[in-house]
């Protein structure tokens, strides 16, 4: 496929951090939100659930898609046992922050680039540790509102990067897109295209 033009991908996702990150990266985009029912099976593997989720944004709009590749994306936080998502409310959000705060976290996410007849499916996992936090902290950063739709309760790329002590691995997974993971799968299927390969 060398030499081809850089088609836009169709983004099965309205995060306002996956765009920015495209654009970040150069690459051309369109966005439709994805008609696709997150739904999280008690006890599932972090890993196969936010696959299972990217796969289904991004095969959720494959008629829609007019030849473009589809991306889909799902991110969730993992500490020890537990998964979380997006915190309900503020009560949520503020558990989610005691329970991370003096840690090491993981932000997993599952990545779907689908094409004409194929399917590319992978996930890339940052470790994210916290420093102690004090309830003063915790309730300054939730008054922000920040926190709201955020895996975790936080936003690594706003206020919340004053909660992160370290980071191990890709820095803008933890913002919301695996960019080193997209970039390598597209330099793969799209060689001399996106200004890769």
């Amino acid at each position: 496929m060398s030499g081809r033009r850089s088609i836009p991908l169709l983004l099965a996702s309205t995060s306002p951090q996956r765009r920015a990150i495209l654009t970040q990266l150069g690459i051309p985009f369109d966005v439709a939100a994805p008609r696709y029912e997150e739904k999280d099976r008690p006890g599932a593997d972090p890993v196969e659930l936010v696959r299972v989720h990217a796969l289904g944004k991004a095969r959720s709009l494959a008629v829609d898609a007019g030849g473009r590749p589809i991306l889909g994306v799902d991110t969730t936080v993992v500490v020890g046992n537990e998964v979380f998502g997006k915190a309900v409310g503020e009560s949520e959000a503020k558990a989610m922050l005691a329970r991370l705060g003096g840690h090491t976290h993981e932000v997993v996410s599952g990545l779907c680039l689908l094409g004409d007849g194929w399917e590319e499916l992978a996930h890339e996992v940052t470790r994210v540790t916290f420093r102690a936090l004090s309830e003063y902290e915790i309730a300054a950063y939730l008054a922000t509102g920040e926190w709201r739709n955020r895996a975790g309760a936080y936003a690594i790329q706003g206020l919340g990067a004053r909660l992160v002590e370290r980071i191990e691995g890709d820095y803008l997974n933890v913002v919301g897109l695996p960019a080193a993971l997209l970039v390598n799968l597209l330099a793969k299927r799209y060689s001399g295209a996106y200004g890769l390969g």
